[in-house]
């Protein structure tokens, strides 16, 4: 990344960068890691846990950068070639790593994520989905039958290899939004009704074939109830009390925060003196407008719900390349509410490819038409 940014400042065009920046899509991200450099000067603790607190911002300061390279260059569909031949090779070693017995590629992690970790795996082939899904329709309305084969197979490799291998349980939110949001983009009224059917009789008798995802969600419930009659540590438990405990921090500094990377010492005090998995030590409150909150306050929250905004109102238009961006923006605003994503290292930097590589190309597309209709 550090050689792709030497190229790009090298290759800026000043003016038209400035111009760039007017764009509320280019410039918020830049306001916020603005607000995150100021933020580390109220920040009651050391200069390494702030600077600590600044690294997963800076990434954000990409997305303007990205956006003009790739409104130049033409060359953002390779991106995407790219990122579902990446994903479908990892696949395929995913399944490798699952079914043949004695291999284990990674003995620290499930059978079935030779890389990384499941959460990651699981983020990357849900894009992949939908990325993958208008192609099966236009290869099917084009009659191309050869086209369509691969990419229903590919398709349909990755949603089993949700449904039998590994699959993060926030998927189970992220999906049917982009199920929803794909049926109303590419189905008239009366097919989106027997598309969303169709979408429901599938994942049922997914959850009914695969005992994997009965014991994903048998474990959800089980969480639940153990928590609600325990006092032992569950994911659903731990969250809950990350949240109450941002919630109460954020009462205490409600317009600008406590500044950048105090989730450290919050959360530290309020794992003092507890016992178990409760005394953990942990930053994230494992939702990305409370990670926003505790640090920057109401303003923080402001200017992250403004850039999801404006970032989703860019990929509106009804076309393959828009579509691609819409995807990226609804699963990570979506998944935030249940993650910090876009402060994670691998689905924050999904994002900032993601919007920056399509919207580059987005508005290079408006800019050729526009120039067409000017010139007719």
């Amino acid at each position: 990344m550090f050689l792709w940014l030497c190229t790009a400042l090298l290759a800026i065009e000043p003016a038209r960068f400035a111009a760039n920046l007017r764009r509320p899509a280019a410039l918020l991200p830049l306001l916020f890691v603005a607000l995150a450099l100021v933020g580390t000067l109220w920040t009651d603790d050391s200069w390494p846990v702030r600077l600590l607190g600044l690294s997963p911002v800076i990434k954000l300061a990409v997305i303007p950068l990205l956006i003009d390279r790739f409104e130049r260059s033409g060359r953002g569909h390779w991106t995407l070639i790219a990122f579902v031949a990446s994903c479908s090779l990892l696949m395929g070693l995913s399944w490798f790593d699952y079914l043949v017995s004695g291999l284990h590629i990674a003995p620290d992690k499930a059978p079935g994520v030779p890389v990384r970790n499941y959460i990651d795996q699981s983020q990357e082939f849900g894009l992949a989905v939908f990325a993958l899904a208008p192609f099966v329709l236009i290869f099917i309305q084009q009659r191309r039958i050869a086209p369509a084969i691969a990419c229903g197979t590919l398709l349909v490799g990755f949603l089993a290899n949700m449904a039998l291998v590994v699959v993060a349980r926030t998927a189970f939110i992220f999906i049917p939004v982009l199920v929803v949001a794909f049926a109303f983009r590419f189905f008239s009224p009366r097919v989106r009704n027997i598309a969303l059917v169709a979408a429901l009789v599938v994942a049922t008798l997914a959850v009914v074939g695969s005992p994997y995802l009965r014991y994903r969600v048998e474990r959800t419930i089980h969480d639940y109830r153990l928590n609600e009659s325990t006092d032992i540590a569950t994911s659903y438990g731990e969250r809950l009390f990350y949240w109450r405990s941002s919630i109460k921090s954020i009462e205490e500094a409600p317009l600008f925060g406590h500044g950048t990377g105090s989730t450290k010492q919050i959360f530290e005090r309020e794992a003092a003196g507890k016992s178990g998995e409760w005394a953990n030590l942990v930053r994230n409150p494992h939702n990305q407008t409370l990670y926003v909150a505790v640090q920057w306050g109401l303003l923080g929250v402001i200017l992250l719900w403004l850039m999801w905004y404006y970032h989703l109102t860019l990929f509106l238009e009804r076309t393959l390349v828009s579509w691609m961006g819409f995807i990226v923006v609804v699963q990570n605003i979506v998944s935030s509410l249940l993650n910090s994503h876009l402060f994670d290292f691998h689905e924050g930097w999904l994002y900032v490819l993601g919007v920056g590589v399509a919207g580059g190309t987005v508005l290079a597309k408006r800019r050729l038409d526009s120039s067409g209709e000017s010139g007719g």
